[in-house]
């Protein structure tokens, strides 16, 4: 019988478990869908209650805060202990409506964002705020018209996710209070009239115009340079070549005038042997006739003017003319070599000659 009787009151809690009815917390008419999710339905005593997973339940002993019921099996006590709020300790979403804000240089711009928070003190969050929703939402878009009108159109979309964090930042400093914890906001779309898109479109495009302009100066700037360049090693190659070449002529001149003074030389000295051995001027002679029959014949060939001497045929007259010039000049130079050479005097050449005295 008692075992009958305790199956049939686990079986009547049960089914009050199962069966709880809800009691709104209190009318909310301007909550929207995920405002209506924070509005949890209230379950009722049951003595035996089991709490899900990443939710709190505040409870009240006759109206006043006694306790948070953590995860799993809870007992409470009949009438005097109520279940008054009912937190979700996970993260939650919240849709910021879509508000205008003016920015620093006095552009209306329409923007919305995405709010990210959780619980983390469920007592602050019951009993420090109405509607923890509600104030967090209106504190992001006051936030975000306040971030907005520090900063200017351009700034606005280069600057977003610098936006993002100082909105975060103001959130929580507010929301501390509440047991509130912001964990990040984002902005969905930022629209600006239409004029100003225009205007925008048309400084893109010159942006755009200007910056292929200048890069095409900088490549005609580069291909001149480079031009330039080129044709100053040009010359200069040019000019190294030519200096070689000059190099390289002056230098094969230089030989072939050295080469000629000594083979001239050669033949002088050659010359001057022949000259020196037995029958050397018949020889002289003979090679005198034979220039001047040579240079005789090829008078009137280069030019019609021609001054010719009385005798020109006589041909042992001229060369008997040349040998006794050859023989003037040659008498000359031995009086020159005479006169260089020192000539020693006699007493000089006695002293040389005679034995030196014995050593005493």
């Amino acid at each position: 019988m008692m075992q009958q009787c305790v199956t049939l009151m686990v079986f009547v809690i049960v089914s009050l478990q199962h069966s709880q009815r809800t009691v709104p917390t209190l009318p909310v008419l301007w909550a929207t869908q995920a405002q209506q999710r924070w509005a949890s339905s209230l379950p009722m005593n049951t003595v035996v209650l089991f709490v899900p997973q990443q939710e709190s339940w505040v409870v009240e002993r006759m109206g006043r805060f006694h306790r948070i019921l953590d995860p799993g099996l809870n007992f409470l006590i009949p009438i005097l202990d109520k279940i008054r709020y009912v937190q979700s300790l996970k993260e939650i979403v919240i849709d910021v409506p879509e508000q205008s804000a003016v920015s620093l240089d006095n552009v209306t711009l329409q923007i919305d964002g995405v709010l990210y928070l959780r619980i983390l003190d469920p007592f602050k969050a019951s009993y420090g705020v109405e509607d923890p929703e509600y104030a967090v939402t209106q504190l992001a878009q006051t936030t975000m018209r306040s971030e907005l009108g520090k900063l200017t159109l351009d700034k606005v979309f280069r600057e977003r996710e610098t936006l993002n964090t100082n909105i975060v930042h103001s959130i929580n400093q507010a929301s501390d209070a509440w047991g509130i914890r912001c964990l990040r906001y984002e902005i969905k779309d930022i629209h600006v009239p239409p004029r100003v898109k225009e205007s925008m479109q048309m400084q893109v495009e010159a942006e755009r115009k200007k910056r292929a302009t200048v890069l095409e100066s900088e490549g005609h700037k580069e291909a001149a340079i480079n031009v330039a360049e080129g044709r100053k090693q040009a010359q200069i190659l040019a000019s190294e070549g030519q200096k070689a070449e000059q190099i390289n002529n002056a230098a094969g001149e230089a030989n072939a005038v050295l080469a000629k003074a000594e083979a001239k030389a050669k033949a002088i000295r050659l010359l001057s042997e022949a000259l020196a051995e037995q029958n050397g001027n018949a020889a002289a002679s003979l090679s005198v006739a034979e220039q001047y029959v040579s240079a005789f014949s090829k008078l009137a060939k280069e030019s019609n003017t021609i001054l010719l001497p009385s005798n020109s045929g006589d041909i042992s007259g001229m060369v008997t003319q040349a040998m006794a010039i050859y023989g003037s000049l040659a008498k000359q130079s031995a009086k020159k070599i005479e006169c260089v050479t020192p000539v020693t005097p006699e007493w000089a050449m006695e002293k040389s000659e005679d034995p030196a005295p014995p050593a005493q």
